[in-house]
């Protein structure tokens, strides 16, 4: 029996050592293979929101920085190529990338998908990001390792392949306030009702948020330049990361070229208020038709009645049983011959919709920045935003001394602006769009690509020492 328990603990230790040297080969290898390259670990090439259009754009100002790099695109969507990725920039965002990306695809990202994970989520994502940037660096390491979906856990993977590695950050994977919202009880979309109401519950999700803040902390340490896209993520990032040296602010790119080019002037038969947002949780959509009911409710008779359109991606299954949802609650609040919902639509559309709208909503509490809310600004859409985070820090800020729109929380303060809005004389929303418009410009892709490659222009340069 004796031997037989040696003899195991020595075959389990032979296959541990075997492993070790199997993956430390695979590191090293790794590190003499490294290409001209920049990697852009960003798994879901198709998500159609702001993150996607920061993708993008940041793809082509490398390009345009450093025309001897290659860009490689580590995706999981298995249908992607160079020619419908560049084709996709295009359509979708207007942007025309200088040529092709490369492709490496990825068959491992169902360990980030947040549907592997019922419980434990945020953990079980970050680890499972590790095992996912492990597969793409084995398959092609470059120089420069790009993250611009928050994976802040593959950091020192690329690390230890001898990457550079940069990042840009739209919002903190944890962040001080879901620690204030755990600790106060309160339910949100990122803290399950039932655990609100139960202390003890809410004890342990304070632990396990605390213990994770150090692991993310540390690892987030990795990065040689992290680029944030708003004043409150800066604030985030550098008390958790600890390397505000590093640290850079690069506001996202919005199309404001092109939006602003469209007349001020809004049909109010009948008005048209605009949502622009992935359908996923965190992005609020039943309280703004809540919202909208109430309004439509409290409206002078005289008065028209609003159309509310709303604009979204739907990434995956759970996305089109969300937006579902919303069409049922919209014919549960008697609104649904008011409602408009346009999925996936194309960059050309986009821009006719926000063309059309007379306001703009916005909903998500702690929005990181808020390309749409700027879209609404560039369009001459008044802004009903949320009153936290990006919208209120950088976005929804007096220009010149003049309203650039409306900040509101809870379903009454957002009928209440949905009903200014359409109330206000034509004079009135005039002069408060050309002021929105004008703050919008600061927030331009030209903008973008200058502070981009400021940003990076030392990493580069660096890299080729």
């Amino acid at each position: 029996m004796a031997n037989w328990l040696v003899l195991s603990a020595f075959i389990a230790v032979t296959v541990v050592i075997a492993q070790a040297v199997r993956l430390l080969f695979m590191v090293i290898n790794g590190w003499r293979n490294r290409k001209k390259a920049v990697g852009v670990f960003h798994p879901y090439t198709n998500d159609g929101g702001g993150g996607e259009r920061v993708l993008w754009c940041a793809v082509k100002a490398i390009q345009d920085e450093n025309p001897n790099l290659d860009c490689v695109i580590y995706t999981g969507d298995h249908d992607a190529s160079p020619d419908s990725l560049s084709g996709r920039a295009l359509d979708r965002f207007g942007v025309k990338l200088i040529h092709p990306p490369k492709v490496v695809h990825l068959h491992k990202r169902k360990w980030v998908e947040e549907n592997t994970y019922p419980r434990f989520t945020m953990i079980g994502q970050s680890f499972g990001s590790i095992y996912l940037s492990w597969e793409a660096l084995c398959k092609y390491t470059p120089l420069y390792y790009f993250d611009t979906s928050g994976y802040a856990f593959t950091y020192p993977v690329a690390r230890i392949f001898g990457c550079k590695v940069f990042s840009y950050t739209h919002y903190p994977t944890i962040s001080l306030d879901m620690l204030s919202r755990v600790r106060g009880r309160s339910s949100m979309y990122n803290n399950d009702s039932l655990i609100a109401k139960s202390a003890i519950l809410s004890r342990f999700k304070v632990v396990y948020y605390t213990l994770f803040g150090w692991l993310y902390s540390f690892v987030g340490s990795c990065a040689h330049l992290a680029m944030v896209n708003s004043s409150w993520t800066q604030s985030h990032i550098e008390k958790l990361w600890g390397i505000p040296a590093r640290i850079r602010r690069v506001y996202p790119p919005c199309d404001t070229s092109r939006l602003q080019a469209l007349p001020l002037e809004k049909s109010m038969k009948p008005p048209k208020i605009v949502s622009v947002a992935q359908f996923r949780p965190e992005k609020a959509h039943p309280l703004q038709l809540e919202a909208f009911a109430v309004a439509i409710k409290k409206l002078d008779h005289d008065l028209p009645r609003p159309i509310i359109q709303l604009v979204g991606s739907c990434r995956n299954e759970a996305d089109e049983k969300r937006l579902q949802n919303l069409k049922d609650l919209a014919i549960k609040l008697n609104v649904d011959d008011h409602v408009e919902f346009h999925k996936n639509v194309m960059y050309s559309d986009l821009v006719r919709l926000l063309g059309g709208a007379v306001a703009g909503i916005h909903s998500m509490t702690d929005e990181h920045f808020g390309i749409s809310v700027v879209e609404y600004m560039a369009a001459g859409a008044i802004p009903i935003a949320h009153n936290s985070a990006g919208p209120r820090m950088d976005i929804v800020l007096p220009e010149n001394g003049k309203q650039t729109g409306f900040l509101a929380q809870g379903v009454e303060e957002y009928a209440e602006a949905i009903i200014e809005v359409i109330k206000m004389p034509e004079n009135k929303r005039l002069e408060i769009a050309a002021a929105a418009r004008k703050r919008a410009s600061m927030f331009s892709e030209q903008r973008f690509y200058e502070d981009f490659k400021a940003a990076v222009r030392p990493i580069f340069c660096d890299g080729t020492k």
